[in-house]
Parts: structure tokens; sequence; C-alpha cells
């Protein structure tokens, strides 16, 4: 089998504040490589059958492709998975924007939430750094607003926020997960499970560029694309 790397994995417990970082071995990675594959494999992992999409139990999984951040055109995806409370199976949805780039530069393949925060947080990345923030100010505020003062408050105008707004909060069944403003994850309710959950944001500040381990070969894929 030819070399595949190892998945980055940032897992969040939002009932107990606890923060992991674990890697998810290559032959793993392989046969479930980024994007939706990854998101479903992730979310069954602690998923207990018969959990209500906007319980606490919920699994919701942000992830990216192995190839995101690279110069190749249609890659910048964002995908995020969870039970969606629209159609009581597993669901995702994918955006655009820079959020996607911006997670693959911190080094980061998926980001895991799991439980129910007791109040609304947000979660910042920055590099290996990460920490849930509280949200408690920015409840019930628009996207526009929500960015403009996360901006505010981090000191750089250059973060992303994937957030939701009051549907989200208030568990519409069909809300979405906004970044840029402009971009959503549309599908399934994402943007409710999130509020289910309390998780108000996830932020990501800019990382170091993203090179290919074999230039030629991309350049090669990027030109055939």
């Amino acid at each position: 089998m030819s070399y595949f790397p190892e998945a980055k994995i940032l897992e969040i417990d939002l009932t107990s504040g606890k923060i992991q970082r674990k890697t998810l071995p290559g032959e793993i990675y392989r046969l479930y490589p980024g994007g939706s594959a990854l998101g479903l494999y992730l979310m069954m992992q602690d998923y207990i059958p018969g959990t209500d999409a906007l319980d606490p139990g919920n699994i919701l999984v942000f992830s990216v492709s192995p190839l995101t951040g690279l110069p190749i055109s249609g890659i910048s995806r964002m995908n995020v998975t969870a039970r969606s409370p629209l159609t009581g199976t597993a669901g995702d949805s994918q955006s655009g924007g820079f959020i996607a780039s911006y997670l693959k530069m911190n080094g980061w393949d998926a980001v895991v939430f799991k439980g129910k925060s007791e109040k609304p947080v947000y979660l910042v990345i920055d590099g290996s750094d990460a920490e849930l923030r509280d949200a408690s100010h920015l409840w019930g505020k628009v996207t526009g607003e929500v960015e403009a003062l996360i901006q505010e408050e981090m000191g750089d105008k250059q973060v992303e926020v994937a957030q939701i707004g009051p549907a989200g909060e208030n568990l519409v069944k069909y809300a979405c997960i906004i970044n840029k403003c402009s971009r959503a994850n549309g599908r399934n309710g994402m943007g409710a499970v999130m509020g289910s959950k309390n998780l108000k944001a996830m932020v990501v500040k800019k990382g170091q560029p993203v090179a290919a381990s074999d230039p030629e070969a991309f350049m090669a894929l990027a030109r055939s694309a």
C-alpha cells in the first residue's frame, strides 16, 4: 500500500470543556480521505444509534480534503456532518470560502464537537492551540455583527468565522452555518445542531501555507483538473 499521512483531529467536549488532539492512522485515512467520507467516519465512532439530532449526544464534525489549501480548483470546501434534524439520518453540507484552507493551514483535517456547553461559547483555533471562549455577549446577534465583534476581540480582521445566527440558536431545523457572511453550509440543518450545543462559532486564524509533499506530481494533478 502506498504511503498516506495520518489525519490530525481536534476533538472538543463541550460538556466538560476538554480539548484533545488526536491522529487517525494513515491506513484508515486512506479509506476515508477527507470531506464527507472522513466526516461520516468520525461521526459514527461515538454516535449512539437513536440519539436525536438536537440531543447533546449528536456528533458534529467539520472536515476538509487532504488537498485543501493547495492551489487547485474546487478543493477549498468545508464539510459539516451530523445527524440531520431535517431527515433524522446522517447528513452533511458543504460551503466555500477560505475557512477550510485556514483549518488545513493550522494543521487540522477535522474538528469534532461532542456534548453541550452550559453557556454559549465559540472555539478559537490558532495553530496547535485551541480555546473555548464565552459567547454570551454574541448570542442573539446576526452574523455580520458577530463577525465584526469577533474580529475586533481578536484584533485580527483576517480570522475566518463559521457561525450560526438566531435561526440556529432557536433550533430552526433548516438553519445554516455561515462564514464570510455570505458562504453557507446550507443543507440538512447543521446550524440547528450547532445551536443545540450552545456553540455560536468556530474561529480560525490564518496559518502557514500548505505545501505538497510531491510538487511535480501535484502540478500534474492540478493541470489535469
